[in-house]
């Protein structure tokens, strides 16, 4: 019988963290306390209250795969801003190549040449034969999805189950029970009914994919190759060629969204796996840290959808936005593209995630527990359970006191995790002495839980 975490001494160990947060972060403390006067929640964006701890850490600087916070504290990042600062913080090409930009202009309503040289990068890269681009991955799902409906002539799309595409409407949606397309828990106001919009299958279930395409309504399916923000639940063996042939047979668009899942290679899981996606998006790490996204197709998707691009009404369209493709965001993309993210950078980052994951393994299979770890490239997270092959099974096995105690013992011993996962993402600059270091902070957290 595997053995099991007493819960009293969870809840205890959790306060005693706790009390360690408060006492190292003051300067963090008095500023959350100011922040609540007129910022919503206290911070910038809400999921910034999502740490454990009871209140946010404000950063100072980070460089590489380090930041130190305004009391002084030194972390090691392995959270790198949940994938957009993958390349690693700091990056000096990114940063010149903003100034030179910043001061010869921002935004002009005109392409610069950065776009030609990107756009040959993205096909070399990807494969896809025809480029735009978007201020955010959220921008770029919500454009593809619109293209999708306008070429079928069909209303709905589909997602997977528990997925995540940002803050695109028909994609806040999970299953019920019953199979029914209901709104993920959190979503705030939906606009319509999302089953009006939205059919929903479980990842790894091909026979589901196919009986729900059959309906002849369905646009296009949106997924992610592997899921990652229910945590990594990797496809089973066969199944995406499965997923391609039957979108093909029903006259669905295939929509990839690698903006996690690049960490699988220099040109994500669609060049490492030989996907065949009619649509491609990215966001997050492409920029170097700086707002960008962008999109690609093929060159028979592309060639039926430019006439909608080139009409008059194309500035009403839903598409763009008048800072979309602006060259400040171009130049950052030239610089990291061109730069990072490369071959060599993955032959560096995936070993070291191996090696994170090798020493996540140890430190739970030494107590008998029953836990996982699951790796995809150069990303990797540690389950409470058995592997899930879907996001409803990954859902189900959050253990939110136990993910508050890993993650805030870390913290206090200098190392953040992303939040709403025990996931490690590996940069170009992170060391075998970051991952050791990991190594040993994981086991005694493990063994704080498990000592009689």
């Amino acid at each position: 019988m595997a053995a099991s975490i007493d819960r009293d001494r969870l809840s205890l160990a959790l306060a005693d963290e706790r009390d360690v947060f408060a006492s190292r972060h003051p300067n963090s403390y008095e500023n959350s306390l100011r922040a609540q006067q007129h910022l919503v929640t206290g911070v910038p964006m809400p999921w910034m209250t999502r740490w454990p701890g009871g209140f946010p850490v404000f950063f100072e600087e980070a460089h590489g795969a380090h930041f130190v916070d305004i009391d002084g504290n030194e972390f090691i990042d392995f959270c790198l801003g949940d994938t957009g600062a993958m390349t690693g913080h700091g990056l000096s090409q990114v940063a010149e190549a903003l100034a030179v930009r910043a001061r010869r202009g921002i935004t002009t309503m005109l392409p610069s040449t950065d776009a030609v040289v990107i756009g040959d990068e993205l096909t070399e890269r990807f494969g896809l034969a025809k480029w735009q681009f978007a201020m955010t991955a959220t921008d770029a799902n919500r454009f593809v999805l619109r293209f999708a409906r306008q070429l079928t002539g069909r209303s709905k799309i589909a997602v997977m189950d528990w997925c995540y595409h940002g803050t695109v409407d028909e994609t806040l949606v999970i299953m019920d029970e019953k199979g029914n397309t209901i709104s993920r828990p959190g979503a705030i106001g939906p606009q319509v009914d999302p089953a009006l919009t939205t059919r929903v299958v479980p990842f790894n279930d091909a026979d589901a994919l196919d009986k729900v395409l059959a309906h002849g309504d369905v646009a296009c399916l949106l997924m992610e190759p592997a899921l990652t923000n229910i945590g990594i639940v990797l496809p089973q063996p066969r199944y995406l060629e499965k997923v391609r042939e039957i979108t093909r047979r029903h006259g669905v668009l295939l929509i990839i969204d690698e903006t996690h899942t690049i960490c699988a290679g220099p040109g994500g899981c669609t060049k490492a796996w030989n996907l065949e996606p009619d649509f491609f998006v990215i966001g997050k790490p492409i920029g170097g840290g700086m707002p960008a996204a962008i999109y690609g197709m093929t060159d028979e998707v592309a060639d039926k959808l430019e006439p909608y691009l080139r009409s008059d009404g194309v500035d009403v369209s839903g598409v763009g936005g008048t800072l979309t493709g602006n060259a400040l965001a171009l130049a950052a993309v030239r610089a990291t593209l061109s730069s990072t993210l490369r071959q060599e950078d993955f032959d560096h980052m995936i070993p070291l995630a191996t090696q994170w994951t090798e020493g996540v393994r140890s430190g739970y299979e030494r107590h008998g527990l029953a836990w996982n770890v699951q790796q995809l490239g150069c990303r990797a997270e540690y389950w409470f359970c058995p592997p899930p092959v879907n996001g409803a099974q990954a859902a189900a096995a959050i253990d939110g006191e136990l993910d508050a105690f890993m993650h805030l013992f870390a913290l206090n011993r200098g190392i953040l995790l992303t939040p709403f996962h025990n996931m490690a993402l590996l940069s170009p600059f992170h060391t075998e002495k970051d991952v050791d270091t990991h190594t040993e902070v994981f086991a005694e957290a493990v063994n704080v839980l498990m000592s009689a």
